[in-house]
C-alpha cells in the first residue's frame, strides 16, 4: 500500500508522516528529500524532475508500504495514479504561518538574524508559503491541489492540520482499515 500525505507547507504533513510510521511501520518517505540537493544551508539547490522522480519511484519500489509526505502536483502525471490512499491537510493559514516561522527559528537559530544568506533565503520562503490560500497564486496552492485531487485514482481523507497529532493519526488508521487487507 502506498499513502500520499500533503498540504501548505507548515500543515503538518510530515508530523503525520512520522506518527503514521510509526504505528504502521510502513516506510516514510519525504518529497523533500527528493526535491532538494543536500547542501548548507539546505533547501538552495534542486534535484532535475527527472532524477527526483527516478530516485522516488526506486525508493518506493524498495517497500511494499510506504507513506510519501509531499505534493508532487508538478512532477507529472504517475503520481495521479500510484497512490492507494491519500490525505490532504488544510490549516488556518495564520496558524500556519506561525508554525513556519516558529519552525525556520528552529531551524537556523540566530544564523536567522546574522547570515544574509539565510535570511533571504527564510524570508523568500515565507513570502512563497503565504500565497497559498491565494486564489491567483500560479504556484503550488490550495487551488492547484484541489485540482489536483479531482485527478486521483485512490480515495482522498481531508483532514484539519489543528487537530491534535493522536486524532489525525487515529482518523487516518481508521480510515485505512477498509482499504489495507
Amino acid at each position: 500500500m502506498k499513502i500520499l500525505i500533503f498540504g501548505a507547507s507548515g500543515s503538518g504533513t510530515t508530523t503525520l508522516g512520522k506518527e503514521l510510521e510509526k504505528h504502521t511501520g510502513f516506510r516514510h518517505l519525504d518529497v523533500d528529500d527528493y526535491y532538494w540537493k543536500p547542501t548548507k544551508p539546505p533547501f538552495i539547490e534542486k534535484v532535475p524532475l527527472d532524477q527526483r522522480n527516478a530516485n522516488l519511484i526506486a525508493d518506493l519500489n524498495k517497500h511494499k508500504e510506504a507513506i510519501v509526505v509531499g505534493s508532487m502536483v508538478s512532477w507529472g502525471k504517475y503520481w495521479e495514479r500510484i497512490f492507494d490512499f491519500a490525505v490532504f491537510m488544510y490549516l488556518d493559514p495564520a496558524i500556519r504561518i506561525k508554525r513556519l516561522e516558529k519552525r525556520e527559528f528552529d531551524r537556523y537559530g540566530e544564523s536567522l538574524y546574522t547570515d544574509k544568506q539565510i535570511q533571504q533565503n527564510s524570508l523568500k520562503f515565507l513570502e512563497w508559503a503565504k500565497k497559498y490560500d491565494d486564489p491567483n497564486f500560479l504556484g503550488r496552492s490550495i487551488t492547484i491541489h484541489n485540482n489536483w485531487i479531482k485527478k486521483f485514482d485512490c480515495p482522498v481523507l481531508r483532514i484539519d492540520g489543528g487537530i491534535e497529532l493522536e486524532r489525525k493519526t487515529e482518523k487516518v488508521l481508521n480510515e485505512l482499515k477498509k482499504y489495507h487487507k
